[in-house]
């Protein structure tokens, strides 16, 4: 394994088990959910200023095959794993301003410190963004959706956490087997390397897919397995149209297959998930 990895695997390994210690401490499914709210927030902001804006580079060395697929790993350490987790203890344990500041404050030096190490490179982003960023935003709405998230949720407020719940979920289900297994490519000319277009086309693809998948959940229909009929049938029809319009390649006999697989069980999820938050949070029982 090489240097960069351990610093980058230390850091998801600390972001995990700070994620243990709030969910064990506030014994509620609340605490994973806002997490992945955070995750998804993360995600959105990450499409513009990364997958677009090529803001920073990360070299954790975890993929050999593709540079760029490797700092896609990195971005996750970061915005899947360091700071959602950061955000999910200040929401999830109400903390005060200090402890925004204080956290603020470490991811700013832990920033500067991977700079240092030359583990991970700025292109016009500056340390101070990403502080203020946290500080005055992502920090404190993580207490916001806390709050929301502790209520039945129902309308655009409902939809909206929704959709940033499952959008992780659906990102991680799509993106892990081309960086890993090279399944699959998207070409539009966007940008020099495959893995860039891919990346960037591949984030508008699972937001989109959840937008359905979200839209969808929320429909009444009186066969509810026609959903489920519907939404293979879309993504085997989308994935289709990409190959005939030659953005889409696929490299392996079952790559269409999986995505038409992962629709239904990403419904399911969906469905399972909006439920829960129409009905509201419930705690854990406690141990006797």
């Amino acid at each position: 394994m090489e240097y960069n990895s351990y610093w980058y695997l230390g850091l998801g390994v600390l972001s995990i088990l700070l994620l243990i210690y709030v969910y064990v401490a506030t014994r509620s499914n609340r605490s994973l959910l806002l997490f992945f709210a955070m995750v998804g927030l993360g995600y959105l902001i990450e499409t513009v200023i990364y997958n677009f804006g090529h803001s920073y580079q990360y070299f954790p060395k975890l993929i050999k095959h593709d540079s760029y697929y490797d700092s896609n790993m990195g971005a996750i350490a970061s915005n899947a794993l360091a700071l959602p987790a950061v955000a999910t203890f200040i929401g999830a344990l109400r903390k005060n301003w200090i402890w925004i500041i204080l956290f603020t404050s470490l991811i700013a030096g832990i920033e500067w410190t991977f700079l240092q190490l030359n583990i991970y490179s700025h292109n016009w982003w500056k340390i101070g963004y990403t502080a203020l960023g946290l500080l005055v935003f992502y920090f404190p709405i993580s207490k916001v959706f806390d709050q929301l998230l502790s209520h039945p949720l129902t309308g655009k407020l409902h939809n909206i956490l929704l959709f940033l719940i499952i959008g992780p979920i659906s990102a991680s289900f799509q993106f892990t087997p081309i960086m890993f297994f090279s399944n699959r490519y998207y070409e539009l000319g966007w940008f020099d390397q495959l893995s860039e277009d891919t990346t960037a086309f591949g984030s508008i693809f699972y937001l989109c897919a959840c937008l359905f998948y979200v839209w969808i959940a929320n429909r009444h229909w009186e066969f509810k397995w026609l959903k489920y009929v519907f939404t293979p049938l879309l993504m085997y029809t989308v994935n289709g149209i990409l190959k005939k319009a030659e953005i889409l390649h696929s490299l392996v006999w079952w790559d269409t297959w999986y995505y038409v697989i992962l629709s239904v069980l990403m419904l399911k999820v969906t469905v399972t998930i909006s439920k829960h938050l129409s009905n509201g949070p419930k705690k854990m029982p406690d141990p006797k």
